[in-house]
C-alpha cells in the first residue's frame, strides 16, 4: 500500500498543473484527501475485510470524487479518469480484491 500512496494520480497532476488549467492547488489537495482516506481505510482493515467491504470503500471514494468533480467545475477529464480508475483498482487489488475489471463504473459520473 505504501508504494501506491507514493504513486497517487495527484503526483502527476501537480507536475502537469503548470501546463493544464484544469488543476488547482485546491482540487489536487481535495483529491489527495479523498484518496488518502480510501487508502487508510483499506490499510487499517486489510486483515478483516471481505470483498464486499472493499467494494463499499470503492463506492465511497468514487462518490466522493463525483462530488469533488462537480464542486471544482468538472476537472476530471479522460486522462484523469483513467489514472484515478487505475489507482482505485490497484489499491483494491492490494487489499485483496481479485478483480481486474473497472469496479468504479457503477457509481462513477466522471
Amino acid at each position: 500500500m505504501q508504494d501506491l500512496k507514493n504513486n497517487k494520480p495527484t503526483v502527476a497532476w501537480q507536475q502537469r498543473m503548470e501546463d493544464d488549467e484544469i488543476f488547482t492547488v485546491e482540487n489536487i489537495k481535495a483529491t489527495d484527501e479523498i484518496l488518502d482516506t480510501y487508502m487508510n481505510r483499506l490499510k487499517d482493515s486489510v486483515d478483516k475485510m471481505s470483498e464486499q467491504d472493499i467494494l463499499e470503500y470503492v463506492k465511497e471514494v468514487v462518490i466522493g470524487l463525483n462530488e469533488l468533480n462537480e464542486q471544482f467545475d468538472y476537472f476530471i477529464e479522460t486522462l484523469e479518469r483513467e489514472e484515478l480508475c487505475d489507482f482505485i483498482i490497484k489499491a483494491a487489488n492490494a487489499a485483496g480484491l481479485e478483480i481486474k475489471e473497472d469496479i468504479t463504473e457503477e457509481w462513477r459520473e466522471w
